[in-house]
């Protein structure tokens, strides 16, 4: 089966810069999907990629076991509710392995955090080195719900854009990269996810009846979407918007985005820090008994 390279995808699924609206983009597009038969093929595509998933992040993983300022990856996880923020931790990341994965869920902030600048809490769940952290949602709350239901002054809003420009630049430059992914699903795909979760048993834990509130101010958030990715698209961090109405498309194309920013850090294996000739002697001498 042909597939595009990372690298075609990422730039199919590039956010373009300057001032765009996310109502723009199709949620039911699959760019870079090569020809499918049917789900289970494609289902397929995404499997096909694990044994190159997990050979470079245990690359990674193993350069941090050598040194502490090892790269790390960032994936960040933006999206509404049913988006698909856990469906893919659950699918994706759960290819790799977890000694080397990093995952935090950023909730309502606690009075604790909210005693400090809101890039304090964010700071504290950074990957360390030779780790892939997981975002499931980030400090792009704070320029999105805040500004949705004002929880913030306008002008503390307007300067939050900035910090998280300069922070996630200061973060590239210190070596990781930052991987931030816009799930994009419809209107009508959103309530048909919550019909479900409201149709199964298996699936009420899931469901948060504020999710409806949410849902209700669907346009005060696409306009909050669209002017944060606007204003933090820079070249060091960019976003990619990935179509959601479909699962699976969504799990292959966030998999091909780590797989670029893992193998753009070319990492080969660490070299033993030890004799190995004589280590292997020792061990052809041990008892078998």
């Amino acid at each position: 089966m042909s597939t595009k390279s990372p690298e075609q995808l990422s730039d199919l699924l590039r956010c373009p810069i300057g001032q765009i609206d996310v109502r723009d983009f199709d949620p039911h597009a699959t760019p870079g999907r090569p020809n499918s038969n049917g789900k289970d093929e494609e289902n397929d595509m995404t499997s096909e990629l694990e044994p190159l998933l997990d050979d470079l992040q245990e690359r990674l993983f193993a350069a941090g076991t050598r040194d502490v300022n090892a790269p790390k990856v960032l994936l960040i996880l933006q999206g509404l509710d049913t988006a698909g923020k856990g469906g893919t931790i659950r699918h994706v990341i759960g290819m790799m392995d977890p000694q080397g994965v990093r995952i935090h869920s950023f909730k309502r902030p606690t009075s604790q955090e909210l005693a400090h600048d809101f890039l304090w809490r964010v700071e504290r769940e950074l990957p360390r080195g030779g780790q892939v952290g997981i975002f499931d949602r980030s400090h792009y709350e704070d320029v999105l719900i805040q500004r949705v239901d004002h929880l913030a002054r306008a002008d503390e809003i307007e300067r939050r854009y900035g910090a998280i420009n300069d922070f996630e630049a200061e973060l590239v430059g210190s070596g990781t990269v930052v991987v931030k992914c816009f799930l994009n699903i419809s209107r009508g795909e959103q309530k048909k996810r919550l019909t479900e979760r409201l149709s199964n048993p298996k699936k009420f834990f899931k469901y948060d009846p504020s999710d409806v509130d949410v849902a209700n101010k669907w346009d005060a958030y696409m306009d909050a979407y669209s002017i944060a990715l606007s204003r933090c698209n820079i070249e060091a961090a960019p976003w990619y918007v990935i179509p959601a109405n479909h699962k699976r498309y969504r799990n292959w194309a966030i998999t091909h985005l780590l797989i670029e920013a893992l193998a753009s850090l070319k990492l080969g294996w660490p070299a033993a820090d030890f004799d190995v000739d004589f280590e292997r002697s020792r061990v052809e001498a041990l008892r078998s008994r």
